[in-house]
C-alpha cells in the first residue's frame, strides 16, 4: 500500500476500519509520511537517509471506558484486528472522568501546506544543495557541520460520528554550524520552510561562516544587565515558552504566568510592551499549518496576545466544559507580529549592546514567572557606537520573556526560523531589548 495516500483513498480506507467497529464511539488517525535527509561534519558527508512511515490508530469508547491500538500493517486482517484490540483495552480500562466524547462534522479552513517541489526532491538534489555549503566552508579553511532533512506527508481522521478530516504537508529543516580551524570561533544558521524553492543553502553557509570568523577572537564582558538584540533564532527559544504555557487549566489552577491568588487568571490583563502581539493562523502563507486539531476541532486565526493584552487561553474540551467557557484547542503555529526594522538598522542605533546569535540549553527555573536559564553560542557579539566592535565570551543568562517583553525597544520584520530546543517552526521576529541578564560567563564556544 501506497505511504502517502490522497484524500479519496484516506477516507476509503478509514470507512473501512469503521466498519469493523463495535464500540459505541469509534475515532480513527491516519498519517504517512516519507522523509530524507543528509548529514555532514569536517567538511564531510557523513550520512545519507531516507524513511517512510504510515501508522494508523483507533480510538474505542464504551461510555467514559477508552482503549487506543496502533499498527502500521493494513490487511484486512490486520485492520479488524487492531479494532478488536482497542475495543478489548476499553472494556479492560477504569472509566475517565475527563473524556468528553467524539465530535461531529466539522467546517475546516483552507490551508496549503503542500509544496511539490518539496514532494519531489530527490537524494541528488539534496545532495547538491549542501554540495553549495561545503564548497564555500572548504574554500575559507573553515569546518561545517550541518543537517538537511525534508518531508512530505498527510495526516486524516474519521470517527463514528460523521467527522473526516484530511491535511498533505511537506517541511524542509536545514541548520548549520561553522567552526574556524583553531576550533575559537563559531557561527549557526537555521532555515526552515515549506517550500524548499526558498531554501538557499550558501547563502546561509555565508552568514554562519561570516559569524565563525568574527568570533574568533572573542574577549570577556563583565556579567550584568546589557541591552541585547536577539535574531530570530535566539528569540525563539524563548518565546515558545509564552506560546507554550498559555493553557487555561494551568492558569485556573495555579500553576501558570497566567495565574492569580485565589484562582484567578490575568486572562485580559496587559502584560507585556503594546507593540507584542502574538497569534495563531493556519492559513499563514509562510507558516501554513494544519487547519484542525489532534481531537479534529476546527483551528481559526485566533489572537493570544493582542497589544501587550492576554486575550485568549487554550481550553480543552473537557476544561470548557467544566468552566462553562467554549473550547480553544492548542495551536498549530505561532506567529509574532514585528515592525519594520532590519537586522542592520538595530545594530546602527545601539550605543552600548550584545547581538546574540543564538540561546540553547533552556532550562526552567521558575514556571510561574516564566524564568528560564541557558547559554548564549555560536556568535556572540559586543556592538559598540552602532557598530560591532569584537566578539564576547559566551554568557549564562536568567531571563523571563514575560520580564524582557516589558523591556522591549525595537521590533524587526518577522522571519520563520527553527527552534533549535523543540525543533519546531515559527514566525518570529529579531528584537532588541533593554536589561537583559547575563549571570556569568561561559567557556564554551
Amino acid at each position: 500500500m501506497a505511504t502517502i495516500l490522497t484524500e479519496a483513498e484516506a477516507r476509503a480506507l478509514l470507512q473501512k476500519v469503521l466498519n469493523y467497529s463495535k464500540a459505541d464511539e469509534c475515532e480513527v488517525n491516519l498519517s504517512g509520511d516519507i522523509s530524507g535527509n543528509i548529514r555532514y561534519a569536517r567538511n564531510e558527508v557523513s550520512t545519507s537517509g531516507a524513511k517512510t512511515n504510515q501508522n494508523l490508530v483507533v480510538q474505542s469508547a464504551y461510555g467514559k471506558k477508552v482503549g487506543t491500538a496502533t499498527i502500521d500493517e493494513f490487511d484486512d486482517a490486520s485492520l479488524e484486528k487492531v479494532v478488536r484490540r482497542s475495543e478489548e483495552l476499553a472494556k479492560l480500562a477504569p472509566e475517565n472522568p475527563e473524556y468528553v466524547g467524539i465530535l461531529g462534522p466539522q467546517t475546516y479552513l483552507k490551508s496549503n501546506g503542500y509544496f511539490a517541489s518539496t514532494a519531489n526532491l530527490t537524494p541528488d538534489a539534496r545532495a547538491a544543495a549542501v554540495a553549495k555549503s561545503l564548497e564555500l566552508t572548504r574554500a575559507a579553511n573553515l569546518t561545517g557541520a550541518g543537517f538537511m532533512e525534508d518531508s512530505h506527508g498527510y495526516q486524516a481522521m474519521m470517527n463514528s460520528k460523521g467527522l473526516f478530516a484530511y491535511y498533505p504537508s511537506t517541511n524542509v529543516n536545514f541548520s548549520l554550524t561553522v567552526r574556524t580551524a583553531d576550533g575559537k570561533g563559531s557561527g549557526y544558521v537555521a532555515r526552515g520552510y515549506s517550500d524548499v524553492s526558498k531554501l538557499d543553502t550558501a547563502a546561509a553557509t555565508r552568514i554562519a561562516m561570516q559569524k565563525a570568523a568574527a568570533s574568533a577572537s572573542a574577549k570577556a564582558l563583565e556579567p550584568g544587565k546589557y541591552t541585547v538584540i536577539l535574531e530570530p533564532t535566539a528569540a525563539a527559544v524563548l518565546m515558545e515558552n509564552v506560546f507554550f504555557n498559555m493553557d487555561a487549566r494551568s492558569a485556573d489552577e495555579g500553576r501558570s504566568f497566567l495565574s492569580k491568588p485565589g484562582g484567578k487568571t490575568k486572562l485580559g490583563e496587559k502584560l507585556m510592551d503594546p507593540r507584542v502581539t502574538i497569534y495563531s493562523d493556519p492559513t499563514n502563507p509562510d507558516l501554513p499549518a494544519s487547519p484542525w486539531a489532534g481531537d479534529g476541532q476546527a483551528q481559526k486565526k485566533i489572537t493570544w496576545i493582542d497589544k501587550g493584552v492576554v486575550t485568549n487561553m487554550f481550553y480543552s474540551r473537557y476544561w470548557a466544559q467544566k468552566q462553562g467557557k467554549t473550547p480553544v484547542p492548542f495551536p498549530n503555529n505561532a506567529i509574532m507580529a514585528g515592525g519594520t526594522a532590519s537586522l542592520e538598522d538595530m545594530i546602527k542605533g545601539t550605543q552600548r549592546g550584545i547581538l546574540v546569535t543564538k540561546l540553547w540549553y533552556i532550562r526552567p527555573v521558575d514556571p510561574q514567572t516564566l524564568l528560564y536559564t541557558g547559554l548564549t553560542r555560536d556568535g556572540t557579539f559586543y556592538i559598540e557606537n552602532g557598530k560591532i566592535k569584537h566578539a564576547v565570551k559566551n554568557f549564562r543568562f536568567n531571563e523571563s520573556p514575560v520580564i524582557m517583553l516589558n523591556n522591549l525597544e525595537v521590533l524587526g520584520k518577522p522571519e520563520r526560523v527553527v527552534s533549535t530546543e523543540s525543533q519546531g517552526n515559527y514566525l518570529i521576529p529579531p528584537m532588541k531589548i533593554r536589561e537583559f541578564t547575563f549571570s556569568s560567563l561561559s567557556d564554551a564556544v
